[in-house]
């Protein structure tokens, strides 16, 4: 099973941030916009019950993120500027600027476009997202009819500053905290700023290809967000589903405990361990084990233990079984798959993750190192 979520949230100066390359995402918006329990409820598992009562942003808060690629997440105070921000629009890749649903919209607006006309002058491939954030208040006609006004006023105040953004790649995105309407958004984000995205979508296509699987994930299993999936279009019911799923193991898999080293499920090339201390090799002739003195001997490392979950979706034949392979310390393969197929040819199936494994931990190899090698 998946470990717990783990607390990704950090002061950016207490890491090797110095040696690291991190892509910087600049998060914004006006006061009680929902910006800190929106990174909070993604990143750092926070109760929704407490989300009302946390205090607002009085400063500029930096946390690390490490999923595919490494983030440096920015959360600003809500009367940030330009000017006061303390670093240039240019060292960012994405801007996320959150609007109350509710809000009166002549100052968010007001803002993003101060912000959107700044940073085209200094990084014109910027990408700016817009969250229409708290979408849960709303019945479903008003969420609509208000995302539509907010998108209209944006793109207006947005030509009258100049008729050059009239085509400016602006995205709109409907989230709340409690659905899974952030997580969908937040991935679309990531998948802007991930450069070996195309290659992680064809390796999740042959899996599909090879399994008859109508869908597949990767997820990071932590934030559940998923940093990529095959090329089929993305349906929000079985998007929601796999989020569930995943919130499900991480309740439950502390729980259990396996003893890898006997485990057939094993794999051969597990991520790399810690090496135990170096001890004298066995000697034939007595059969014993000797060390140097102080020492103790060190018992044989347990490879890591590679866990896998599946559940029916239907009783009905032929069905469909959802399965849950972790890739990585932090990332797993969710994927659909006729329930026909998963009992029938289940050991076709897991050939072709291990495989799929062994893809995905080349990219996350070379990612790593090349964030490794430069310098932010």
């Amino acid at each position: 099973m998946s470990s717990s979520p783990q607390n990704y949230s950090a002061v950016a100066n207490s890491h090797t941030n110095g040696t690291i390359r991190r892509t910087k995402i600049l998060l914004l918006g006006t006061r009680r916009s929902g910006k800190t329990s929106l990174f909070q409820v993604l990143f750092n598992g926070f109760p929704l019950k407490q989300a009302f009562y946390l205090e607002p942003t009085m400063r500029v808060a930096k946390h690390l993120v490490d999923t595919v690629i490494p983030l440096e997440i920015w959360d600003c105070p809500g009367n940030i500027t330009v000017d006061t921000l303390g670093a240039s629009l240019a060292d960012f890749a994405t801007i996320v600027f959150v609007i109350d649903i509710r809000d009166l919209y002549q100052q968010p607006v007001s803002k993003l476009v101060e912000f959107i006309v700044a940073a085209c002058q200094v990084n014109p491939d910027i990408n700016f997202e817009v969250f229409v954030h708290k979408a849960e208040r709303l019945q479903e006609d008003d969420k609509l009819e208000n995302f539509r006004q907010i998108h209209e006023r944006v793109m207006d105040r947005l030509i009258d500053e100049s008729p050059e953004f009239e085509q400016f790649p602006l995205n709109f995105h409907l989230t709340s905290i409690y659905d899974h309407s952030l997580r969908e958004a937040f991935s679309l984000v990531l998948h802007k700023l991930i450069e070996s995205l195309p290659y992680l979508e064809d390796l999740l296509n042959v899996f599909c290809a090879n399994t008859a699987s109508p869908k597949a994930f990767l997820f990071d299993t932590s934030s559940k967000i998923h940093v990529a999936t095959d090329t089929s279009p993305v349906d929000q019911a079985t998007h929601n589903l796999c989020c569930d799923y995943l919130s499900m193991l991480n309740s439950f898999g502390p729980l259990y405990r396996s003893n890898a080293i006997n485990d057939p499920r094993t794999s051969r090339d597990s991520p790399a361990t810690t090496p135990p201390p170096t001890a004298t090799p066995l000697s034939p002739a007595s059969g014993s084990v000797s060390a140097s003195p102080g020492v103790p001997l060190a018992s044989p490392p347990k490879p890591p233990f590679f866990p896998c979950a599946a559940t029916s979706l239907s009783p009905s034949h032929p069905g469909t079984t959802l399965t849950y392979h972790l890739v990585t310390p932090h990332l797993a393969l969710l994927a659909l798959l006729p329930t026909t197929v998963y009992e029938v040819r289940r050991g076709l199936v897991e050939w072709n993750v291990v495989w799929f494994r062994e893809g995905v931990r080349e990219i996350w190899e070379v990612e790593k190192e090349r964030s490794a090698g430069e310098v932010v």
